[in-house]
């Protein structure tokens, strides 16, 4: 299976969503309690899809198929906060996470950033790090819908 990537359009709010939410509730659970995933990742019913589809389409992300169904996203907005970087737990350890993150890395130095800035979760900081992402500091009390759920500040100086 070929793994490719694109720009995110419109249509890719949804799929994006679910590859979020199954991100969240099947493999952050392994470094996150109950309580935190679901405030991190409420159920569909809970969700603005339109303030998720405005995000998106806000940011420059972009979006990895297989076969042409999504199986991870990123993102990063005009003053360099990579937001988003989710990849689908059955697509998990394949690269994925790499080429989206190379892309962003890629498309930010085109726009003339010379640094990336992430909040990165317990779950996703290896794979920041391995990726040359530094950890700048921990951030024991963020919050997701009022809930604590700790990350990490990182950054990447880009060449």
């Amino acid at each position: 299976m070929r793994t490719t990537l694109r720009t995110y359009v419109p249509a890719d709010a949804v799929p994006t969503w679910q590859v979020y939410y199954a991100a969240i509730r099947r493999t952050a659970i392994r470094d996150y309690n109950e309580e935190q995933v679901r405030a991190w990742a409420p159920d569909e019913a809970d969700v603005d899809a339109q303030a998720w589809a405005d995000r998106r389409a806000a940011a420059h992300t972009f979006v990895a198929c297989v076969d042409d169904v999504v199986v991870g996203f990123s993102d990063f907005t005009d003053d360099g906060l990579l937001d988003m970087l989710f990849v689908h737990p059955d697509h998990s350890g394949q690269g994925v996470a790499r080429l989206l993150v190379e892309k962003v890395q890629e498309e930010a130095g085109r726009r003339g950033l010379s640094r990336l800035v992430t909040h990165a979760s317990r779950t996703a900081r290896p794979a920041f790090e391995a990726l040359g992402f530094v950890v700048d500091r921990e951030n024991p009390t963020n919050q997701a819908g009022g809930v604590i759920v700790p990350n990490y500040d990182m950054h990447y100086d880009l060449p």
